[in-house]
């Protein structure tokens, strides 16, 4: 700690601040999280992969860093931008800091940054590409270096490269991961779910050789687009099994069914999003990291209906497909961080398994 930082913006801006974590320099999406604790989820949250995080929060790294929290095996932050960083951590489960773990993966972090008029940026501007260094240099010769299109390919860089089964005795579930959360697996496990996870330009025809009873597509990071492969799995297996999609899931669902999705002007990022339950009218507090959304008005004249609303500005937070027994969410129903409010979606992803079989075995004894 007491090396000099800087984060520097697209459109100039520049905070200097004290380093922590790697010492060199990072490029990235600038965004920022309100979460009050749970930094050690998102710092390995394959959704933020190419993305310089910035938490609202003030004081960061009190608790440290513990075993069990990390919801992917390594950071997939580009790099980490903090108020106050907390060097001792106290609490009992932990067992390194944010610094070392920081270090070890090569990521670089910033405090002493005025993060309030960063997000204020943000949110007036929208998302700014950034880089954070280490290193001197001219505020215009490290501008020119963020003028590069942001990268497609986060996807493949954060999917598993090769299937996998974590075995249950439950039903059967195709994880199609494009940057899974350990929190989906850790869901699915509890409900003694027998889950194979699959890479996400996996083809219909290998998911039908696994024999699933449902299929879960995962969330991940970057623009849907950017993924023609899963849509056009999606469109081919939709109809085919029970399909439950999250986050980056529920876009490609999404898009598999003839909608549209556009870039959020910064995003959804926190733990205390308000989404409105349009059937029964209940609101629950949702866990949520997207960039984009899918956009209302490209709804009509596909077999979707809207299941879920944002309360905060009006956007589709869930779908259910009319004809077949499918339906996404844009938050985080395994929240990590966040609250666990939405888990019975995990419930309902089951219980519509059993009907399907139900309906299977009926048909078969006609």
């Amino acid at each position: 700690m007491g090396t000099k930082a800087r984060l520097i913006l697209e459109d100039g801006t520049v905070f200097a601040g004290k380093s922590f974590g790697a010492t060199g320099e990072s490029l990235g999406e600038v965004v920022f999280n309100t979460g009050i604790t749970g930094y050690q989820e998102v710092l390995s949250d394959p959704s933020y992969c190419g993305q310089i995080v910035t938490m609202t929060y003030p004081l960061i790294g009190n608790y440290g860093i513990n075993r069990d929290d990390f919801e992917s095996i390594r950071p997939f932050v580009s790099g980490f931008v903090v108020r106050e960083y907390c060097e001792y951590a106290s609490n009992w489960r932990s067992v390194q800091s944010i610094d070392s773990v920081l270090k070890e993966y090569g990521i670089p972090g910033i405090s002493e940054v005025d993060t309030r008029k960063l997000t204020r940026i943000i949110r007036k501007h929208g998302t700014l590409k950034g880089i954070l260094t280490t290193a001197d240099g001219s505020v215009e010769s490290l501008i020119k270096k963020v003028k590069v299109p942001f990268m497609t390919d986060q996807v493949s860089r954060v999917s598993t490269k090769s299937m996998f089964a974590v075995p249950g005795h439950g039903p059967r579930i195709v994880l199609v991961d494009f940057g899974a959360k350990y929190g989906i697996l850790r869901e699915l496990n509890r409900r003694n779910c027998d889950v194979v996870v699959v890479p996400y330009n996996v083809s219909a025809d290998e998911i039908r050789r696994i024999r699933p009873d449902g299929i879960v597509l995962s969330n991940g990071p970057g623009d849907p687009k950017d993924v023609p492969e899963a849509i056009c799995m999606i469109k081919e297996i939709l109809g085919e099994y029970p399909l439950f999609g999250i986050c980056l899931g529920h876009q490609l669902f999404a898009l598999a069914c003839g909608a549209d999705t556009a870039k959020l002007t910064f995003g959804h990022r926190g733990g205390n999003h308000p989404v409105k339950e349009v059937e029964t009218g209940r609101t629950y507090i949702t866990s949520q990291n997207h960039g984009y959304t899918v956009t209302n008005d490209s709804i009509a004249g596909t077999d979707l209906g809207i299941s879920h609303i944002a309360l905060n500005d009006g956007t589709i937070e869930g779908l259910i497909h009319k004809k077949y027994p499918a339906f996404s969410v844009q938050y985080h129903p395994e929240a990590a961080p966040g609250p666990f409010d939405s888990g019975y979606l995990f419930d309902r992803f089951l219980e519509q398994i059993a009907r399907s079989k139900e309906d299977a075995n009926h048909a078969t004894t006609r």
